[in-house]
């Protein structure tokens, strides 16, 4: 055979055929020569290739290059070409030296697999595991599952080569059960996954949980139910159950759908029944019902279709069997089934027209729906209370099924572990009996009732007054009566050391001290009984010291109202005060207050000022245990007694020492009612001082523009305008011109109607003053003002003013400012002195007026204005007006007119403004 010139070593080729002929067992010449001739044709490169390996037959690296150069030649060939052959042929040359390689394994398997050799894969495959190292099975096993489980491999096949897999890896049995499924071998797949289940310390590679494999087994059994056998399907879901409360429902329907499948239907009505009434959530009871009532309404439609088509054949056969009567017996042509249908048509036992009976079923199960979904809720908690009387409700008019729910309520619920009122079963069960006018058994039931254990005195309680009030309901009063009495009734020494003894205290030891009780017992005694009784019922209260408040005002106001009504001369007023005495002697603020406020206001309406000086005494007592927030009422209504029955004076001094005891919140409102009250008794001019008195140390600063501006407008009323203008300057100190335009345009319209050119331009000098000085205190120092609600000290400003990150040279001029009224602190009660124009020195002062809070920088005007200011200021004089000396007045007169009156017989108040009249 001749060879192409072609495949001859070209001259460039030479040096390499040289070397190689030097050295024709060195690998890196040969790689040389192959790279060398890369773009050669392959025949050329495969003559290089066969002498290079029949050289070196062991290198791994020129069989791995050379198959791999085949496998790129046959690539896009038929399977049927004849290059395939030679590859498997240089394949098996390979492996003659390379049978340990793993790689030339699984190119040879691969290519096997793509040529559809089934039966010389699967021997190569087996070679492949013979040849190689157990360690590098892994990698064989692997396409050798793929190459089985593709179509067209005999399932013999594939299920031995997964049982010998199994041996090398127990752990993908999930792999093999999926085979089965898909290969449709139900009964092994079945048989693997229950042994997978059984197995403790099986691990799910795939993350399956024993719940999800436990679901998968279920789903197999009941949809391929007639094609399994050997395995105890009911046990198996069963234990499912037990152990997987999740999805409990579902595994329910499975067992039932399996016996569906198996033909079994009333076997499957029970495994229904009995699911629903096991079920303890209401997800798990819906399926369930869902999937039975789906049952029961497919079983009816199948039903009425096979009746139809009965009915159709029975018609077809009576026409044509009509005119013959014989003995069936005598036919020999009939079938066992058609003899024993002809034998037995007719007998009730063998009817099969049952679709009543099934719509019958249907329709109850439907109706037994909200019964059924009740006792799953209690099987949830079998202590709900509520659930109890839902479940009662169900049953209206069947008092049969009512009573016999109430029984089992009361003998299931544990008042311990109740959730609810369990007193309310108790109740709803002898009410029941009530409206079936049974009300012996309704006293059985309410007796039993008060010998249960509730976990509250409460629910105890609750019992006695509801069955005090069905006996009220039928008109038996004393009966009534009767069982408050033996309800209160404290229990002996004896039961107590009983029951001490024991440890356990049961509600019924702690129901003599029920406030409930004893107040629903008062509320009889007071309706039917006497007074004295009643008085005995509210003095045992006060003994036990369960009393409220409001029984203090109760059983204080049934003793004024019997005194009301008693025609005798014997009354029960001061029974009723000594009741509020042990009242405020028992509580404390703010419990106290509506005792205090009732106590006061009745004395005061009984007595008025026949007893003048106790009533004196009550206020000051409550004033002195009243707190500062509900002191103010006291105050108001201790000034209406003195204004009404007493001394003007001593109202004053009510007020005033109102003034300073209410929190600052409430200073500038008790102050306003102070200076109205002063205006109308004594007269305008009294209340200047009051005035005084606010601004200078009353009222907080946040109110003292307040006071200043209603105390400007009474001046200006006056007519004194310089007063007004003094008192509008010091007020400018607590008006910042930025914020507080109202005050500035007050005062600005002040000057335009009463002032002149000086006095408006001192207004102006005191706004620019103001104005810088609140520029020079930072805004954060300003919010801390505001928010503290109070003055702060010069340490406290400076220490702020640091933190602010104020330069030392500012903080300095601030504390200059800040010192002189620092220093001037009343040591009394750590309040500021304002430089405030007092009434008495007003004329002293006008020359030359000290002007509080004013910056220290000089503000310099025309000189003129300063001469102008030390000329004599004249004061114009006004009459006094009449509302200065206050509504009094007039009464004064007309008194002065009678003439008749002894001034013995007056008060001080009167004698005073007598004499102030007779002075005018």
């Amino acid at each position: 055979m001749s060879i192409s010139q072609d495949l001859y070593p070209s001259q460039e080729d030479l040096l390499y055929e040289e070397e190689i002929l030097r050295n024709p067992f060195s690998l890196k010449l040969w790689w040389r020569y192959l790279i060398a001739k890369s773009d050669a044709p392959f025949k050329k490169r495969f003559i290089i290739y066969e002498r290079a390996l029949k050289a070196l037959p062991g290198s791994y690296k020129l069989w791995h290059a050379y198959l791999r150069e085949r496998l790129e030649l046959v690539r896009n060939l038929p399977i049927t070409h004849p290059q395939y052959e030679t590859l498997n042929n240089t394949f098996e040359r390979a492996l003659i030296t390379m049978h340990k390689m793993p790689r030339i394994w699984i190119m040879y398997l691969n290519s096997l697999v793509e040529q559809k050799l089934i039966t010389r894969t699967r021997r190569t495959f087996d070679r492949a595991l013979c040849a190689l190292p157990v360690t590098q099975h892994d990698r064989i096993w692997e396409p050798y599952l793929r190459f089985v489980s593709q179509k067209g491999i005999p399932i013999e096949t594939s299920l031995r080569v997964y049982r010998r897999y199994l041996k090398f890896d127990p752990t993908h049995i999930e792999d093999f059960i999926e085979f089965l499924v898909n290969s449709e071998l139900w009964q092994e797949a079945a048989e693997r996954l229950a042994g997978v289940l059984n197995d403790d310390q099986f691990f799910s590679i795939k993350g399956k949980t024993k719940h999800g494999l436990w679901v998968e087994l279920c789903d197999l059994l009941t949809k391929h139910a007639t094609e399994v056998s050997g395995l105890n399907v009911d046990a198996i879901i069963r234990g499912g159950i037990r152990k997987f409360t999740d999805e409990v429902g579902r595994l329910w329907t499975s067992l039932a759908d399996y016996y569906i499948q198996r033909n079994l239907m009333e076997k499957a009505r029970d495994i229904f029944e009995e699911g629903m009434t096991t079920v303890v959530t209401v997800r798990d009871f819906s399926v369930i019902f869902d999937a039975y009532s789906q049952f029961e309404d497919s079983m009816l439609a199948v039903k009425m279709e096979s009746i139809g088509e009965d009915d159709e054949e029975e018609e077809n056969g009576a026409s044509e069997n009509s005119g013959e009567d014989e003995d069936v017996r005598l036919d020999l042509n009939l079938s066992i089934s058609m003899l024993e249908k002809k034998l037995l048509k007719g007998f009730w036992l063998n009817d099969v027209n049952d679709a009543d009976l099934r719509l019958a079923r249907f329709e109850h199960l439907i109706d037994r729906r909200p019964e059924l979904a009740n006792s799953v809720l209690l099987r949830q908690n079998p202590h709900n209370v509520e659930q109890w009387h839902r479940r009662v409700k169900l049953f209206e008019g069947n008092p049969t099924r009512q009573i016999l729910t109430y029984t089992e309520a009361v003998r299931t619920v544990d008042p311990m572990k109740a959730v609810g009122k369990p007193h309310t079963l108790w109740v709803a069960f002898a009410k029941l009996y009530e409206s079936h006018k049974d009300v012996a058994n309704a006293r059985v039931i309410f007796d039993k009732a008060v010998q249960v254990n509730y976990k509250a005195v409460d629910n105890l309680a609750s019992v006695w007054c509801e069955w005090a009030e069905m006996e009220l309901r039928h008109k038996d009063f004393q009966g009534a009566l009767d069982l408050m009495r033996r309800a209160t009734a404290e229990p002996s020494v004896e039961v107590k050391r009983r029951v001490a003894a024991d440890g356990n205290v049961p509600v019924q030891m702690k129901l003599h001290k029920s406030l409930r009780l004893w107040t629903f017992y008062v509320d009889l005694e007071e309706s039917l009984g006497t007074l004295e009784s009643t008085r005995q019922v509210y003095e045992r209260i006060l003994d036990l010291r369960i009393a409220t408040p409001q029984i203090i005002i109760n059983y204080a106001m049934l003793l004024e109202a019997r005194s009301e009504t008693s025609s005798t001369e014997h009354k029960y007023f001061e029974d009723a005060f000594k009741v509020y005495e042990r009242g405020v002697k028992i509580f404390k603020y703010p419990h106290v207050k509506d005792i205090w406020v009732t106590y006061l206001s009745k004395f005061v309406k009984r007595y008025g000022k026949s007893k003048l000086e106790r009533a004196r005494e009550l206020f000051e007592h409550a004033i002195e245990q009243a707190p500062a927030e509900a002191v103010k009422p006291l105050y108001l209504q201790y000034a209406k007694l003195e204004e009404d029955y007493g001394l003007a004076k001593r109202a004053m001094n009510v007020y005033d020492q109102a003034t300073k005891s209410v929190p600052d919140n409430e200073k500038l409102s008790m102050y306003e009612i102070y200076i109205s009250r002063a205006a109308e008794i004594f007269g305008v001019p009294k209340t200047r001082d009051i005035y005084e008195q606010a601004i200078t140390s009353g009222v907080p600063d946040k109110d003292v523009k307040t006071m200043c501006l209603k105390y400007a407008e009474l001046e200006k009323s006056l007519g004194e305008i310089d007063r007004a203008r003094e008192i509008y300057r010091h007020a400018s100190n607590f008006a910042d011109p930025r914020t507080d335009a109202d005050f500035w345009s007050g005062w600005h319209q002040f000057e335009v109607q009463h002032g002149n050119e000086d006095t408006f331009r001192d207004m102006l000098r005191t706004k620019r003053s103001v104005l810088a000085s609140y520029s020079q205190t930072p805004a954060i120092l300003q919010e801390y003002m505001i928010q503290k609600d109070q003055r702060l000290t010069l340490e406290e400003t400076v220490d702020t003013l640091k933190r602010a990150g104020v330069p030392e040279d500012e903080m300095a001029a601030l504390e200059r400012q800040l010192a002189p009224s620092a220093n001037s602190a009343t040591a009394k009660d750590g309040k500021r002195t304002l430089g405030f124009v007092s009434a008495g020195v007003v004329e002293s002062q006008l020359d030359g007026v000290k002007k509080v809070g004013t910056n220290n920088e000089d503000i310099e005007l025309p000189d003129e204005s300063d001469s102008e200011e030390e000329e004599k200021i004249e004061v114009a004089q006004k009459d006094v007006p009449a509302a200065v000396f206050g509504g009094l007045a007039q009464k004064r007169a007309a008194d002065g007119e009678k003439g008749g009156e002894d001034d013995s017989r007056l008060g001080a108040l009167e004698r005073i403004k007598r004499q102030r009249m007779s002075n005018s």
